[in-house]
């Protein structure tokens, strides 16, 4: 997840092997951590197919990138329907926090130093998106403590 925050920070993208990454790390650890198949196919893998056609949805429509929409499905996974709408709310927020802070930050005069810096330009271009991919990786970290997977791991420690 902190992967993802930096690379679209940095790239403007989210690497589709990333998220399927995700998800498979997911299924693995959850069996090993002795999650009941149907636990993971209809709590965890069903909400991440929900979510990933809810985010394909708002994709289509042009309010989210592509790896925006795939990480929030592959996040969603690891979290499961329990955890969806607390992870819905604290993503909204953070991600409502950040479009602001880079709101501002578009309005500052940049130093000759940072325009170098090819992804603080990509930042800084009124043009462009925001990395919502920040407040997604941000929320699911926060939240994923909590989940049953989770306690199961810790657990086996």
């Amino acid at each position: 997840m902190a992967y993802a925050a930096i690379s679209d920070v940095l790239t403007m993208t989210i690497a589709n092997r990333l998220s399927v990454l995700l998800v498979v790390g997911f299924v693995v650890l959850a069996l090993l951590a002795g999650l009941p198949v149907a636990v993971i196919g209809l709590d965890h893998l069903a909400c991440g197919a929900a979510v990933l056609l809810l985010t394909f949805t708002l994709f289509a429509f042009g309010w989210i990138g592509g790896g925006d929409a795939k990480l929030a499905a592959a996040t969603a996974v690891w979290l499961g329907w329990s955890h969806l709408g607390d992870y819905g709310l604290l993503t909204s927020l953070l991600g409502a926090g950040l479009t602001l802070l880079i709101l501002q930050f578009r309005r500052l005069a940049l130093p000759e130093f940072c325009c170098r810096q090819a992804w603080l330009m990509r930042l800084h271009e009124k043009h462009n998106g925001v990395p919502y991919g920040v407040a997604l990786a941000v929320a699911g970290l926060v939240i994923y403590p909590d989940t049953r997977l989770w306690q199961n791991v810790m657990g086996l420690v």
